[in-house]
């Protein structure tokens, strides 16, 4: 593979981020600065810890952005959680958004363990 952009994971990662977008574009103006911020962070931070990860080109350099990625991932669930509790968003207007959070963070796990054994190997 020549580039992070022939990865499945990263083209659906981007798409999630338009997803959170969308979704934070009808968030309260007061929250502007908080929750909306957080989120479109924490989305933006995936793609682009896979991009920076592949850029690397060691495996160990990888797998740890591939892990931070995870992270950011699993701070955007939490933080969609709280904005269906908070009552910005319905949980019907969620399920776009996290079905396609669901998906990366599972890719994002599969390409973790398979970055961790080509790390062991070759230690």
């Amino acid at each position: 593979m020549k580039s992070y952009r022939e990865l499945d994971v990263w083209k659906l990662s981007c798409e999630l981020v338009l997803e959170i977008y969308r979704l934070t574009a009808k968030f309260p103006t007061t929250d502007q600065y908080e929750l909306t911020s957080q989120m479109r962070r924490a989305a933006i931070s995936i793609p682009s810890n896979i991009a920076e990860g592949f850029s690397r080109r060691s495996p160990a350099d990888n797998h740890n952005f591939i892990r931070i990625a995870f992270g950011s991932g699993a701070e955007l669930e939490t933080q969609l959680y709280l904005a269906e509790q908070l009552k910005f968003v319905s949980a019907d207007e969620l399920v776009v958004a996290r079905g396609l959070l669901d998906r990366v963070m599972m890719m994002l796990n599969k390409l973790g363990q398979s970055l961790s054994t080509v790390r062991t190997s070759s230690e």
